[in-house]
């Protein structure tokens, strides 16, 4: 595992543990209000701290009083995320990257059979040629969406930079990113146990599309 592309937020301690430790919580995920508010302020964080990493250039800013120099983004990155549980994540990100062009895409698991399959349904994104492109998605687990995701994205253009922010994430699926997408940065609020027999992160904190909007048939 590439520690120089993994960086991984509870490491270091900060609020950011709080907000996760809420989105663990079973008795504070019955309510979805929170839940989903939990998912956009640890992305509000991870934001801020993938922003120290990007491109700034000084500009000069006329204050009512007098000019002065401010040091500000030279780009906005574009956000792309997975529906239906990307969305609250996806907006704490949108709160910071305020200019930011955004690109949507619906991917889902295959269930049953001898390997978990995903399907990519819709897509729509901007240019994405020269770009820096942040993928959220609350959960990494496999990695197997996020992969197809990315690949899907490429008939927009191929990035400059390419990131995946995830809450919470397997260290299967952080393997399986970097062996499959060399280049990728991967930014997790925290990086788990394993994956279970069914693929799911242990001790991950559920589904977090049935956590945020209910719970689907």
């Amino acid at each position: 595992m590439d520690q120089n592309r993994l960086h991984i937020l509870s490491q270091t301690p900060s609020i950011a543990n709080h907000f996760i430790s809420e989105l663990r919580d079973v008795t504070i995920q019955t309510d979805t209000m929170r839940f989903r508010k939990n998912l956009e302020r640890l992305a509000e964080v991870m934001a801020y701290r993938i922003s120290e990493t990007l491109q700034f250039a000084p500009q000069t800013i006329q204050t009512p009083l007098a000019q002065t120099q401010q040091t500000l983004l030279q780009e906005f990155p574009v956000l792309a995320t997975v529906l239906r549980a990307g969305l609250p994540f996806h907006q704490g990100f949108l709160n910071y990257f305020d200019r930011s062009n955004c690109a949507f895409v619906a991917a889902y698991r295959v269930e049953g059979g001898r390997e978990l399959t995903v399907h990519v349904d819709y897509l729509a994104a901007p240019d994405l040629q020269d770009q820096v492109l942040v993928l959220v998605d609350p959960m990494l687990a496999t990695g197997k969406s996020l992969v197809q995701t990315y690949n899907a994205l490429l008939r927009f253009g191929t990035p400059k930079r390419f990131i995946i922010a995830a809450a919470i994430a397997s260290p299967e699926g952080v393997e399986f990113l970097h062996q499959e997408l060399p280049n990728v940065e991967i930014w997790v609020g925290a990086l788990d146990e394993k994956l279970d027999e069914h693929s799911y992160i242990v001790p991950g904190l559920g589904d977090a599309g049935d956590l945020a909007f209910g719970a689907k048939k």
